[in-house]
């Protein structure tokens, strides 16, 4: 089997500027991403894919491939990851690079471990699922959620209201941190997620959305802790 690792790190970001190379407790955030590829032993090729080339200079500094630049076609606001790696996938086999499987990373993704990425691609191969990827269950049942209407509070599900925390099914969301795809089945259906997608799961201190600068600093806090207990 043939393993591509693509790391998807374009260069616009509103929220928080220069994200995918901003420093995360000494190097840039997305060097963890492609570290952890490189060391992991499951690729043939590390690559990132991006339209900027700063980011495009740090990540062959740190061991990864930038073949090719990202199309201005996919390097905006609003087009899907799925669409992105699509792209990369064409361009590779223009190039004669064929691959089994794709492994596509977030390029923020400072928790990613290779033992993780390890027990997806098991489960990916294992079950013949299309694709994989790691979640994390919420903390606070989401059946018991709230809306709010001109200061009104009311529940979106009424009928849990009484019900016990134990007797409510868990339910997760994605941990943002990569996706394995077996290649035929995602350049047919060029989807991420399908209705044969399995997931591995991950407990709270391996996750943190980073989409503001208390996502990151919380994210840094997490890191750190991890580090003390291992």
């Amino acid at each position: 089997m043939a393993n591509v690792a693509i790391i998807t790190a374009r260069g616009g970001s509103k929220r928080i500027p220069r994200k995918n190379i901003k420093d995360f407790l000494g190097k840039p955030i997305i060097v963890y991403s492609i570290e952890t590829a490189l060391n992991s032993g499951l690729f043939d090729y590390v690559m990132v894919s991006t339209d900027d080339d700063e980011i495009a200079e740090v990540a062959k500094h740190y061991g990864a491939e930038v073949p090719f630049m990202r199309s201005k076609q996919t390097a905006d606001d609003f087009t899907g990851t799925a669409e992105v790696v699509v792209e990369v996938l064409n361009d590779l086999q223009k190039k004669g690079k064929q691959f089994d499987n794709a492994c596509c990373i977030y390029p923020t993704a400072p928790f990613i471990s290779k033992e993780t990425l390890i027990k997806a691609y098991q489960l990916l191969i294992h079950e013949k699922f299309d694709s994989v990827f790691p979640v994390c269950q919420f903390s606070y049942p989401i059946q018991r959620a709230l809306e709010i209407n001109h200061s009104k509070t009311t529940m979106v599900d009424p009928e849990n209201m009484n019900k016990r925390s134990q007797d409510l099914k868990p339910r997760y969301h994605d941990a943002g941190q990569f996706y394995w795809l077996n290649i035929p089945t995602f350049l047919r259906e060029k989807k991420m997620f399908t209705n044969n997608t399995g997931s591995i799961v991950l407990n709270e201190l391996q996750v943190q959305d980073i989409d503001n600068e208390t996502d990151w600093k919380l994210a840094e806090m997490k890191y750190e802790l991890l580090q003390s207990i291992k």
